[in-house]
């Protein structure tokens, strides 16, 4: 065992995480200025943002080139769990209150169940190819595209007023601001920033200025989940972890650390909007764009083989509960209840199903 690399693979997961906090809160401060200065959903800015696993993108591809297929499929499929389970419910877990989400996030959480119940019954019926590849990177075409139209169509319907409420935010004083933060809690359309776009010298910074904010903190969580992937997988390897229970435990779980860290900040600042579609988004971007990827350029034989129904079973199941909680409201012992899930589907890998 060669610990000099180990402890240079354990400095850069830390350094890692340092970058990832960092990347966590710029995004998630101006994507909701950008979000109210559009008139937008900030379920539907994050989606196109935080919603995209580029990080897993870059595992799945790395995985398949080096001739790890059950890898790429194993952290798809890892990830996916992880996200609703471990980093999904942190953000309930933090939520100062009650979540009743809006429109978008319910119409997107929707849409995520039938792509994980299409995938399911594929796996089940062992239909792997290059054809269902195929027609999932198409659906992920078809869903990129329906969220710039929706994006496109809010800016476009933007209330004539914004303006107006703009300047009245501007002639309002940081006191007032902090009673009216006390009298309402946080809400889904309530800034992060207080005292809204202003800056700390007093200026208004512009629209372009805070969506070049929104892309660093992006580019910085895309950049600290590859970083800490990476050095998971090979500290998970000096210890002889097979590559599927490195796949969907060890691996997933260090490529979703910046959704982890995204829905804690979201849920405690209030915006449980940017809390689903962190979740959402990131699930579609890998059961359809990464998954398909997987199936067009994988070993098709290994791949068949490295299924287990255990694990459909999970990623199935805790779609549902998704969607439940997002249709119906939650609150934080929901949260509570998705980490013993988690830690129990963890459990049963390393113990039973994984052995």
């Amino acid at each position: 065992m060669n610990w000099d690399s180990i402890c240079y693979d354990a400095g850069a997961f830390i350094a890692g995480l340092f970058l990832l906090e960092y990347g966590a809160d710029r995004f998630i401060d101006h994507t909701a200025i950008v979000a109210r200065q559009l008139g937008v959903s900030q379920t539907l800015i994050a989606l196109l943002t935080a919603g995209a696993e580029w990080e897993e993108l870059a595992v799945v591809v790395a995985s398949i080139l080096q001739g790890h297929s059950s890898l790429a499929l194993g952290n798809v499929i890892g990830s996916s769990i992880s996200n609703i389970l471990g980093a999904f419910s942190l953000g309930l877990l933090f939520h100062p209150g009650r979540i009743a989400f809006d429109q978008s996030a319910k119409k997107y959480t929707v849409l995520l169940f039938f792509i994980t119940s299409s995938f399911v019954v594929v796996a089940l019926t062992k239909s792997l190819g290059r054809l269902a590849g195929g027609i999932f990177i198409g659906v992920f075409a078809l869903y990129l595209v329906s969220v710039g139209y929706v994006i496109y169509k809010g800016v476009l319907s933007a209330p004539e007023d914004s303006d107006s409420d703009d300047s009245d935010d501007d002639g309002s004083s940081e006191g007032n601001g902090a009673e009216a933060q006390h009298e309402h809690p946080p809400a889904e359309t309530t800034p992060l920033l207080p005292g809204g776009e202003r800056s700390a010298d007093g200026w208004k910074h512009t629209l372009l200025y805070h969506i070049a904010q929104l892309i660093l903190g992006f580019i910085a969580l895309s950049l600290s989940g590859y970083i800490l992937s990476h050095s998971a997988a090979s500290i998970a390897d000096a210890f002889d972890l097979s590559g599927t229970v490195l796949g969907v435990t060890v691996l997933s779980f260090a490529t979703t650390l910046p959704e982890k860290f995204v829905a804690i900040i979201s849920g405690t600042r209030g915006h449980g909007g940017i809390v689903v579609a962190n979740t959402a988004g990131s699930n579609i971007f890998l059961l359809t764009l990464c998954l398909g990827i997987t199936f067009v350029a994988g070993n098709q034989k290994e791949l068949a083989d490295s299924l287990i129904p255990f694990e459909l079973l999970v990623t199935w199941t805790s779609s549902a509960l998704f969607l439940l909680i997002v249709l119906l409201g939650s609150r934080r012992w929901i949260g509570g209840m998705l980490q013993i899930l988690y830690l129990s589907f963890i459990v049963l890998e390393f113990t039973i199903y994984r052995r």
